[in-house]
């Protein structure tokens, strides 16, 4: 029957027990049953175009490509695509796909670096804090949409002040006398005597946008700093809750749960932005918009500037969601001869044109709002936070029907957010399977819960009224350099230690036999163009690091060297584990450091049908545990 049968709560004279466990849940078909696969390769392509494709590409990737000369930045793009995103991004799907291990365990492969592993799992597990909290912003943003008039629309008394005003308020400016000379006078006299200003010479109040107060005073209720914390904002606190329901709901079977569910959260955003482009594009002052974003104001002199490349490079390295453990993660629970190559092509391309296409929506509407306001396109397109909670909505508030249009912006938003959100949490679930494996198929409902509940509750400081300062800095420092250390050495250790060319071998066992001329690319970027790449990209980061600021406003000392402390704690792993490697082995120091760059006996195919010949020693990681960190599961068995 497959596709006709009814899910279980609907099937008559059926009846099955509730249970906590998750080891009922495995399908007949099932390569590996003891860890599980995907249902189908869809689950897996969604899933992994969900986790690619997020907020950076909406509220980023447009102000980038405007920054950085227009249509000419997208050749710069597309090259660091090709050198330094998909090169690595084929690497870690053929890595955890091989192995059927997450980010940590996989490291046998490489036991001196498995704090690499740490690492990313660490840092993932930082940002999932606070990118929840920005997925409760929208959550916050969605709600108020459901008004016939946006609370933006207008400076409410009960959280604007005297600065908030819808229109800009001219001071004053130049005339011309009765003489010809030119006279700068008041504004106010100006207008009594009927007189015009001069182009360009009129000086403006320093004004807010209702937008700007309503995401400041109301939305945030932000304090002066981060040293004033003041109390938690209860309905940023609430949308932060719900938000980690919809996670907890999603992942509480693992991915046969978010699987089904990203078929939704991965392709309605496309619809949505669909929506959104065809009605900015009817809309007066759209055509300025797009010229400014990729039309003729395009500036090819720009591509002789280093830091447009650099932007280029970082853009595709962070937007491609690598180096984060998430993309060994999810490919773990491939089978084994899925095409991981075809598979790392579709989601990349996918996650760099869902960008461009994003920009087109983003301007139309910004250039619709510059012609309402008698601005420059310039004068109003941001990115980040100022792009999604005030610039965008300050544009839809001036359309017929405002309301639908922010609802169906801010739920965009909210799904893009989920998509990430759902395989950043099940890289850190993966992990603690790989660890603790039957306690996990045993207890994955409560596991995951108390995850999405302590991490909630950790979230509790990102709602209070400096809860932006600390989102702001954890993503300073976390969602930074620290990635792309993590990533270099993942490159040299696979390639030069643990060896490029045998790592081909290992993916022609996956996909089959390749011809040296199909790897000639590969081995060029694996081997020399990524690694050069990335260091360069993470000494330049290294260089012109500068403190945290939120707008004008300088963290305390304090603030900077508690996210020092942050991206430490996260690095410390790396030598940490790799002394304890060393120290764990036998014979003198040359010995052991050599036995640590080996892989272990229990690295390869995870099932014993597929390891052929070159993987004939391998001893099975079921029978014989790979020495790792101590676990609970462990010292069980032992005892069993």
């Amino acid at each position: 029957m497959g596709w006709l049968s009814l899910p279980s709560c609907l099937r008559c004279g059926q009846k099955e027990e509730f249970t906590l466990s998750t080891e009922k849940i495995a399908d007949k078909d099932e390569e590996n049953a003891e860890r599980g696969n995907w249902s189908s390769k869809t689950d897996y392509l969604l899933s992994m175009v969900g986790y690619a494709v997020g907020l950076g590409n909406v509220w980023r990737f447009p102000y980038l490509t405007y920054q950085n000369g227009g249509g000419a930045f997208l050749i710069p793009y597309t090259i660091m695509l090709a050198l330094a995103g998909l090169p690595l991004f084929f690497m870690e799907c053929s890595l955890g796909q091989f192995a059927s291990l997450g980010p940590i365990s996989v490291w046998r492969i490489l036991p001196l670096l498995q704090g690499v592993g740490i690492t990313m799992v660490l840092i993932s597990t930082f940002v999932t804090i606070y990118y929840n909290v920005i997925i409760g912003y929208s959550l916050y943003y969605l709600f108020a949409s459901f008004r016939s008039e946006l609370p933006w629309a207008n400076c409410d008394p009960e959280w604007a002040d005297n600065l908030c005003s819808k229109i800009p308020i001219v001071l004053s400016c130049n005339i011309t006398g009765q003489d010809g000379t030119t006279i700068h006078a008041n504004y106010s006299w100006v207008e009594s005597q009927n007189l015009t200003c001069l182009n360009e010479t009129s000086i403006f109040a320093n004004t807010q946008v209702p937008s700007e107060q309503y995401w400041n005073k109301k939305a945030l209720q932000r304090s002066s700093g981060l040293d004033e914390t003041g109390h938690i904002v209860w309905y940023l606190a609430l949308c932060l809750l719900l938000s980690w329901i919809i996670v907890g709901a999603a992942l509480f079977k693992g991915i046969k749960s978010s699987g089904k569910v990203v078929y939704f959260t991965a392709i309605f955003p496309y619809v949505i932005l669909i929506v959104l482009l065809v009605r900015g594009a009817t809309l007066e002052g759209a055509h300025e918009g797009i010229e400014y974003y990729i039309g003729r104001q395009s500036n090819f002199t720009k591509l002789m500037e280093a830091e447009v490349w650099k932007d280029a490079a970082t853009q595709i390295f962070f937007s491609l969601s690598v180096a984060w453990g998430g993309l060994v993660a999810l490919s773990s629970y491939n089978k084994f001869h899925n095409n991981c190559y075809s598979d790392a092509i579709f989601v990349c391309v996918t996650n760099c044109l869902t960008s461009v296409f994003a920009g087109f929506a983003i301007f139309s509407i910004l250039g619709h709002m510059a012609f309402k306001a008698g601005k420059k396109v310039s004068e109003v397109v941001d990115s980040g936070f100022d792009l999604a909670f005030v610039a965008y909505p300050e544009a839809l508030s001036k359309l017929p029907v405002a309301p639908l249009w922010s609802f169906l912006f801010f739920f965009m938003l909210l799904l893009l957010g989920l998509d990430s959100q759902f395989a950043t949490v099940e890289t850190i679930t993966t992990t603690i399977q790989d660890l603790y494996p039957r306690l996990m198929k045993k207890m994955r409902i409560p596991m995951t819960m108390g995850l999405c509940l302590l991490l909630f509750l950790l979230g509790l400081v990102c709602v209070t009224q400096a809860g932006i300062y600390w989102v702001n800095l954890v993503d300073h420092f976390c969602a930074g350099w620290g990635i792309l250390f993590a990533a270099v050495l993942e490159l040299l250790g696979i390639c030069w230690i643990y060896g490029g060319n045998r790592f081909i071998l290992d993916i022609e066992m996956m996909i089959g036999k390749k011809s040296c001329w199909f790897w000639l690319w590969w081995r060029a970027c694996w081997f020399f163009i990524t690694p050069c790449l990335l260091l360069a990209i993470l000494v330049w980061s290294l260089v012109t690091f500068e403190p945290p600021t939120y707008g004008s406003i300088e963290y305390p000392n304090w603030g900077s060297a508690l996210g020092w402390c942050m991206i430490i704690f996260c690095l410390i792993w790396i030598p940490i584990v790799a002394v304890y490697k060393i120290i764990k082995a036998k014979g003198n120091l040359w010995q052991r450091i050599v036995i640590c760059c080996k892989p272990t006996d229990t690295w390869g195919p995870a099932l014993a049908s597929h390891r052929g010949e070159r993987y004939s020693h391998m001893i099975d990681p079921v029978k014989e545990k790979d020495i790792e960190i101590p676990t609970v599961d462990a010292y069980i068995n032992k005892v069993e």
